[in-house]
């Protein structure tokens, strides 16, 4: 709910309110999570899925590992996906398409729900068949400043719920552990809390593509 003080702040501001991002925030103050589809269209997910397959034959790839950047471990029972951070300095013209829409969302949600984001990391990710992401939470004992954990599937146009690799998170309702399964559809954005929602993601049967991320604060 937005305060007096807010609504004054309003006044003062040069704001449109734009339903679709107001959907994503009704959605995580609701639910703690939001599920986007067409949040990129399907020629904005083929220049980004190419961007990512051509790094990935490049072997501009690493086996990703747990833990944050200064403190990794890879663990391959734990995780199994390769991953290549993604730097906005240097982003070619798909990764600009991407930080460009990323970046409008950022702008929208400090200036309507003033949550102080200031930074922000993404990588692209490849999960190969068979494997997968146990359950876990987006946030460091050394490190608690990754406010909303983002997601964004770049998966084939023909991709099917039976090729797996879905994310589950998992939520209370009713004192009772609910698990919503996501299956990562090409051009789908999920987003949640990454202090509060424990997730996974289940085995692959074909390989399974995306962009993933965290919206920091200070």
């Amino acid at each position: 709910m937005k305060t007096k003080t807010d609504l004054e702040l309003f006044e003062q501001l040069d704001f449109k309110e734009n339903p679709f991002y107001e959907n994503i925030i009704t959605n995580l103050v609701e639910n703690h999570y939001s599920i986007v589809d067409n949040f990129f269209n399907a020629e904005e997910v083929a220049m980004l899925r190419r961007a990512l397959k051509l790094k990935f034959d490049e072997s501009q790839f690493k086996k990703a590992a747990i833990g944050n950047r200064t403190n990794e471990i890879v663990a391959k029972s734990i995780r199994g996906d390769f991953i290549l951070w993604l730097n906005e300095a240097e982003a070619g013209e798909a990764e600009n398409l991407f930080f460009n829409k990323i970046n409008s969302l950022i702008a929208y949600l400090n200036k309507t729900c003033f949550l102080g984001i200031l930074t922000k990391e993404f990588h692209y990710a490849l999960y190969p068949e068979g494997t997968f992401y146990q359950r876990h939470l987006d946030t460091f004992q050394n490190d608690g400043r990754r406010k909303l954990s983002l997601v964004c599937y770049l998966n084939e146009e023909d991709w099917k719920p039976e090729n797996g690799g879905e994310l589950v998170i998992y939520s209370e309702e009713n004192g009772e552990e609910v698990a919503k399964a996501i299956y990562p559809m090409p051009g789908r954005v999920v987003i949640f809390e990454s202090q509060l929602m424990e997730h996974e993601v289940k085995p692959v049967k074909t390989a399974r593509l995306s962009i993933t991320g965290w919206l920091k604060t200070r």
